[in-house]
């Protein structure tokens, strides 16, 4: 399981020297712009150190499944079982 780190800890690892200032990580927080979603423990959130920004303007793409051949319609199968002579 990963650490749990304040926001400011997080920032500071994510962002080096210039992060992002508390109020801003706190909104994000608010705004589950953070992946995994931080913990709140009484005033304080914390974020596993994994945790990451993700920008609401740009969507996830998911790969897509690959796409099984179809293998025709039942009408189609019936004819090329009839075809092979498979049924009467």
């Amino acid at each position: 399981m990963d650490k749990l780190l304040t926001l400011e800890e997080w920032a500071k690892a994510v962002y080096g020297e210039h992060p992002p200032g508390i109020e801003t990580l706190r909104r994000w927080a608010r705004q589950s712009r953070l992946f995994p979603a931080p913990e709140k423990h009484g005033r304080t959130y914390f974020v596993r150190s994994t945790a990451r920004y993700i920008d609401p303007s740009k969507p996830i793409t998911v790969p897509e499944a690959p796409v099984q051949p179809r293998r025709g319609s039942l009408a189609e199968r019936i004819m090329q079982e009839r075809r092979r002579g498979k049924t009467s």
